[in-house]
């Protein structure tokens, strides 16, 4: 018979090594035990308890110890701890994501600062030209440094008094009257505002530079074979557009 068949035979096992059972449960209980291995083994592993057990004297059986008073508290400052030690650790995480990601925008900060503010490199330099923004709207001012490099031209904006957020879009206008994007940026905080930005156009190819400020466009010509520090002014033509 199976262990699962044998499960209420066993259930009696106990109370028939102690003599607990009916007449009749009992000779059913030793009718069985006579057929089935299994059921005999444990009755007889259970036996010799149940001869020692009369033997045991109550008045020399120690109670169970009480826990300490102060196990309850003990227990409740454990779980305390363990729970300020997760708290801990995820502040631990949130701050480091917190400082990596604050390292990642100061880098980006200092990278849109070399970009934006211009870097190192001076105003001045080799057939370096300077366009000075003419007859400007009131409190408007736009100038640009531009220079030669191998990669073609680079361009130093120089923007104030324009709305704060205008999107400013800047071209190199060649002979002929073709233009050549040379970069955007966005003029913040109704300061003064410096971009630096590149066209791969030649400067000895442009002959003007175009700014448009929102829906303004303002041209200033350009001139050439201009000397590292010369500066040429040009009237400026402003034209609104739709």
């Amino acid at each position: 018979m199976t262990v699962e068949g044998c499960r209420e035979w066993r259930e009696r096992l106990g109370a028939y090594v102690l003599g607990q059972l009916s007449e009749d449960e009992r000779a059913a209980t030793a009718a069985h035990i006579d057929g089935c291995a299994a059921c005999r083994a444990e009755a007889e592993e259970l036996a010799p308890v149940a001869r020692l057990l009369p033997m045991a004297d109550p008045n020399h059986i120690a109670t169970a110890p009480a826990p300490p008073p102060d196990l309850g508290e003990r227990i409740s400052h454990r779980i305390a701890a363990e729970r300020g030690d997760v708290r801990r650790r995820k502040r631990r995480r949130r701050g480091f994501t917190l400082g990596f990601s604050a390292a990642a925008a100061a880098a980006a900060v200092a990278v849109a600062i070399a970009i934006v503010g211009g870097g190192s490199s001076s105003d001045s330099g080799p057939g370096a030209q300077r366009v000075a923004f003419e007859s400007m709207p009131r409190g408007v001012s736009i100038s640009a440094t531009l220079r030669p490099r191998p990669f073609g031209t680079e361009i130093r904006m120089n923007v104030d008094g324009i709305r704060s957020g205008t999107l400013c879009r800047v071209y190199l206008r060649r002979h002929g009257g073709s233009i050549t994007p040379a970069g955007s940026f966005r003029y913040r905080y109704g300061g003064n505002s410096d971009a630096v930005m590149t066209s791969g156009l030649d400067l000895s190819d442009a002959d003007a530079i175009e700014v448009r400020a929102g829906n303004r466009t303002f041209v200033a010509p350009m001139q050439r074979g201009v000397g590292a520090s010369a500066t040429w002014n040009q009237k400026t033509t402003e034209k609104e557009k739709s």
